[in-house]
């Protein structure tokens, strides 16, 4: 997405020690002032952010309102996307469950749903073509609120959500193939800047989520490893596209010598070697304790 998103990654370094056990019997709570780090956090990604404040902006003759408005939404987008990666993180490193992990999933989804709907909502309205940023948006928006979805509910059965899910997860798919057979016929190979190729995320992505719904709607019911499976992946991705769109969409924010670096791709592409790290411990885990209860039945 073209509009920016914001993050410092290692200011959550510290935050990453899972809470410490002591016995069976007792624990101790791994206390931080997890708040204040993520202000100074959001606080230094903002910083550069004046450099994209093109992206959104009223024209020299427009009322001072409409001036207002654009740079509220301008400053609301860059700050979602700031402290939902450095929250997303804090969420992907910290215990599954615990407190630290709800809040920061919490805060995760209210700072990227923001930063999501606007940059969705105003792309159709740029000078510029947008429509590639657009759909991104969509699929972020559908991927995030999806995911949280299956976190919170305990018993996901097939309905309403899932197939309005469905629908939206082809209309990205059926996006992703039109836009490169329009990107492969243009004079300049690309569709509103974007080249044909990077189009295989919106139709592989789609498609992966259109398996998803369809599953849900087949089975009727989803079992509590594919709930758990189905919120790490959307999360995860979902995280992606920011990622991706801060550290290789926003190369003008950092300094020359890291602009043609490999460290920005593998900044970009972090959240998805954790979420497979995560869906394979989840299958896993659920393969092991399947195990030991035949073991004892038997």
């Amino acid at each position: 997405m073209a509009p920016v998103l914001r993050t410092i990654m290692r200011a959550v370094g510290a935050i990453m020690a899972p809470a410490l056990q002591i016995d069976k019997k007792a624990s101790m709570t791994l206390r931080f002032p997890v708040l204040p780090v993520l202000l100074v956090a959001a606080a230094a990604a903002l910083l550069p952010s004046t450099a994209l404040a093109d992206t959104l902006h009223a024209g020299p003759g427009d009322p001072a309102w409409m001036h207002l408005g654009a740079n509220a939404l301008l400053w609301a987008h860059i700050a979602g996307g700031a402290i939902g990666m450095v929250t997303g993180v804090v969420a992907l490193a910290s215990r599954k469950g615990q407190r630290i992990h709800r809040a920061a999933g919490s805060v995760f989804f209210l700072a990227m749903f923001m930063a999501y709907a606007i940059g969705a909502g105003v792309a159709p309205f740029l000078q510029a073509g947008q429509r590639p940023n657009f759909v991104a948006g969509v699929m972020a928006l559908y991927l995030l609120i999806s995911g949280a979805m299956a976190a919170r509910r305990r018993d996901v059965k097939s309905g309403a959500p899932e197939i309005i899910g469905l629908i939206t997860a082809l209309s990205i798919t059926a996006a992703g193939v039109i836009f490169m057979r329009m990107g492969a016929a243009s004079p300049s190979g690309t569709v509103d800047g974007s080249p044909p190729q990077a189009f295989l995320l919106f139709t592989i992505a789609g498609a992966f989520a259109a398996a998803g719904e369809l599953h849900v709607l087949v089975r009727k019911q989803l079992s509590n490893v594919s709930r758990i499976a189905r919120h790490l992946w959307r999360m995860c991705f979902s995280l992606f596209i920011a990622s991706g769109s801060f550290f290789l969409g926003q190369p003008q924010v950092f300094p020359e010598a890291l602009r043609d670096s490999a460290l920005l791709y593998v900044l970009a592409l972090a959240p998805l070697p954790v979420m497979l790290f995560w869906l394979g411990k989840v299958r896993f885990d659920d393969w092991r304790r399947r195990r030991v209860k035949a073991a004892v039945g038997a």
